[in-house]
């Protein structure tokens, strides 16, 4: 199957690449939970991020450099002084928080017309999958929740996964190594 595996050969033999990921999102979300899966660490007892994290994850011979920013409110005015050099922005949503949907596509919303990170690929993931009464990705991205079909300036995929069983991050990775800012 070429493709994927193609593009990650080619990679092989050139100098070690790294890119910059920028993992934003609300607070609770999973972003931390999501780090520990991808970095093979174990994620149990994890509290809300103060400030943030950063993470180098190998990844078909690509070092990615993940930087997991806090999601609470009073973090968010921050985020901007994270994203020059961003090559690759992962948004995640609580799929399960039905009543932070505005909240969380109010700040995707933003984020997007944000001058630096303009072209930047979005990888969303519809995280906590697992639990009950979770929305889909197809409900989170309609036009009453994020309203991703709209967005024309960029390459952009949502992913269902699940932080704690890590369900679907590898998916979401793959599309990240396929569609990473050139």
């Amino acid at each position: 199957m070429p493709g994927l595996l193609d593009l990650l050969r080619k990679m092989k033999r050139k100098d070690k690449r790294e890119l910059r990921v920028l993992l934003l999102g609300l607070d609770n979300a999973g972003k931390t939970t999501i780090l520990k899966k991808l970095a093979h660490e174990e994620a149990q007892n994890i509290s809300p991020t103060e400030g943030f994290n950063i993470k180098s994850v190998a990844s078909g011979g690509i070092n990615l450099n993940v930087w997991d920013i806090g999601g609470q409110r009073k973090l968010r005015p921050y985020w901007k002084n994270y994203f020059q050099n961003t090559d690759v922005l992962i948004y995640v949503v609580d799929s399960a928080d039905h009543g932070r949907f505005e909240e969380t596509s109010t700040q995707l919303s933003d984020l997007l017309d944000e001058d630096g990170l303009q072209g930047v690929p979005l990888l969303v993931y519809a995280n906590k999958q697992d639990l009950l009464g979770a929305a889909s990705p197809a409900e989170i991205s309609d036009a009453k929740n994020l309203d991703l079909q709209r967005i024309r300036d960029r390459a952009w995929q949502i992913q269902s996964c699940s932080a704690v069983t890590g369900e679907g991050l590898s998916k979401g990775m793959e599309w990240v190594m396929k569609n990473m800012k050139k």
